[in-house]
């Protein structure tokens, strides 16, 4: 797999915007990037250098955001239609059922190569303005390479669940130190499901390190294990809600300190991580600026994150998206924000896709490497190897045949060839 690595070591000012330096706090400002980190926040959102030191990007009329990070997903399986016959008890119940309904289209997606699945994870991802995503699986070398879509975090152990996972206290004894062990927990409605935590704290398995997925059948007792053991939950509201018929109880796991929404994966989730956030806003209850926090800074607390990832601050990571200024804060843009919505995504200072509007801005460095991609009719640039991707995939499922979450996806000029 080629893609095209544009430097991010290159000074960049981005000017004329205003920035989200918080939920519900902006600031008209002009920053500063260079080797991938934010140098200088300006307060001054007319500011534009004179002398040449930078690359400029004219952002006016729109809103800077901290890039999204996405706390929870199986980019493997990014290409996979939504799969099952719900409700279900539980996740081992799910699991068992559609590999006993659908072996041949398990067999047919896993004959693509997995570089080219993750890499349409990666891209899956950036559409939505994630900028760091937490893969729950093996750290393939395909998702260690600098030129991959979006970052992917590098320091985690990880066991799969309780009932799945194997040998958990050697994947928990091979976990680095000061990082996150991430493991499906309390996955489903039925009392297995709500004895699984205090199995995890039996086995030694649940601390301040313990990150737990989904949570569905944590109740009052469950909760207060999960405060006295300090550890953090990732919740996945739609893909619980379409495999489960329920949703978590965010009345009482929404006062946890350390929580985060995730995405999941296209075979269960309604679809990226806006979709995510959306749901949550809409059928969980969670407040447009608590969804704020679960999508960037707390995923960053509960995941190790040391570059000051879901913010926007002076030398912490240069990872931005960018959505038209409504007026609006950025938390409140959350309740309606699509991936129609996002027009540029910055990674570690390099400029990963752009609108055609944020194209036509672009210095002619910026653009280098930029290649076209249509979803279901909306064209963004990005740096990844399009034309390959697709020609790869369609080897095996069929011209046009596709999809992300569902969303049709062509290389322009081609898109309609397949009809």
């Amino acid at each position: 797999m080629r893609s095209s690595i544009s430097s991010c070591n290159g000074a960049t000012l981005i000017h004329g915007a205003r920035c989200a330096i918080g939920p519900q706090e902006n600031i008209y400002a002009s920053i500063k990037i260079a080797h991938g980190r934010i140098m200088h926040i300006l307060h001054d959102r007319a500011l534009s250098p004179s002398t040449g030191e930078y690359t400029e990007i004219n952002l006016s009329g729109f809103l800077v955001m901290p890039g999204l990070v996405n706390a929870h997903d199986h980019l493997q399986f990014a290409l996979h239609p939504r799969l099952a016959n719900p409700p279900y008890r539980n996740y081992i119940d799910w699991g068992e059922d559609i590999h006993a309904r659908f072996p041949d289209l398990f067999a047919k997606y896993r004959s693509i190569p997995r570089d080219v699945r993750l890499w349409w994870g990666g891209i899956r991802n950036l559409l939505c303005g994630v900028t760091t995503v937490c893969h729950h699986d093996t750290l393939w070398p395909e998702l260690q390479r600098e030129d991959f879509p979006t970052k992917v975090i590098q320091k985690y152990g990880w066991g799969h669940s309780l009932a799945l996972g194997g040998d958990l206290h050697a994947a928990y004894s091979a976990t680095p130190a000061d990082s996150a062990f991430i493991i499906h927990a309390c996955e489903g409605l039925d009392e297995q499901m709500r004895e699984e935590l205090f199995e995890l704290d039996r086995l030694n398995l649940l601390n301040e390190n313990t990150v737990l997925v989904h949570g569905l059948a944590i109740d009052s007792a469950g909760f207060s294990l999960l405060q006295a053991q300090r550890a953090s939950l990732i919740v996945c509201p739609s893909s619980n809600k379409f495999l489960f018929d329920k949703l978590p109880d965010m009345d009482v796991l929404g006062t946890l300190e350390n929580i985060a929404l995730g995405n999941d994966s296209p075979l269960t989730a309604t679809g990226d991580l806006l979709d995510e956030i959306r749901f949550a806003i809409v059928s969980c209850g969670i407040a447009p600026r608590t969804a704020y926090h679960m999508v960037t800074e707390a995923p960053a607390k509960i995941l190790r994150l040391s570059n000051d990832e879901g913010e926007i601050c002076a030398s912490g990571a240069a990872d931005l998206i960018a959505i038209q200024d409504t007026g609006q804060h950025a938390a409140d843009r959350l309740r309606t924000l699509s991936i129609t919505d996002i027009e540029l995504v910055i990674v570690a200072g390099r400029v990963q896709l752009a609108s055609e509007a944020i194209w036509k801005r672009l210095p002619s460095q910026s653009r280098d490497g930029l290649n076209p991609l249509s979803i279901d009719g909306t064209l963004r640039w990005l740096r990844a190897p399009v034309n390959e991707l697709l020609q790869r995939a369609e080897e095996i499922l069929g011209p046009g045949q596709v999809r992300l979450g569902g969303r049709q996806l062509c290389s322009p000029p081609h898109c309609g060839d397949a009809a």
